[in-house]
């Protein structure tokens, strides 16, 4: 908990910065990138939890990665590993999209499908969470055969199911229950 509320205090401090130096939208984007890298590589994502590798080999892997991120993003990687806090860096990069996206009054949708969505589709998607919200939506497709057909979609913390699947499984609870 203690390390969450760390990473929100970092995570508002380099967004008041980028949305001074008016770079919030970069910074962003450097951010989406980390959280992204972090999630997806396990070696990377040790190597930031490890109290055995040193802090400046940390720093030294963290700058061939991301050496053309912004000021803004450079300076928060500095700031953790001076603070010896770089393990918070995934969660710091969360925060500050979830943050970003607060700001700007947007959310992201996750949708995902049996097949990817078409561009007219996707257009639809946007246009109905958009009228259900009120808010501008970012569209993330997610591709899982084992839905069959039809789609979830997840906006915060709500989810509409009218995938197949999940219209199997209740018709055979119905049938199992009788």
């Amino acid at each position: 908990m203690a390390g969450s509320r760390a990473a929100i205090r970092y995570a508002k401090a380099v967004l008041s910065l980028a949305s001074d130096n008016k770079v919030a939208d970069k910074v962003n984007a450097d951010m989406k990138q980390i959280a992204s890298a972090i999630a997806s590589n396990s070696d990377l994502s040790a190597m930031l939890q490890s109290p055995v590798v040193r802090s400046s080999d940390k720093l030294s892997v963290l700058k061939a990665v991301y050496g053309d991120a912004n000021n803004a993003t450079t300076n928060l990687i500095n700031t953790l590993i001076t603070n010896k806090r770089i393990a918070l860096l995934g969660d710091v990069a969360n925060k500050y999209n979830h943050l970003y996206d607060a700001l700007r009054d947007t959310q992201v949708a996750k949708v995902t499908t049996a097949t990817p969505l078409t561009k007219d589709l996707e257009k639809k998607v946007l246009a109905k969470v958009k009228e259900l919200t009120g808010k501008s939506t970012e569209i993330i497709n997610t591709v899982d055969e084992s839905i069959l057909g039809g789609f979830v979609l997840r906006v915060g913390d709500l989810q509409y199911d009218a995938s197949i699947a999940n219209k199997l499984n209740k018709l055979k609870r119905e049938f199992t229950l009788n």
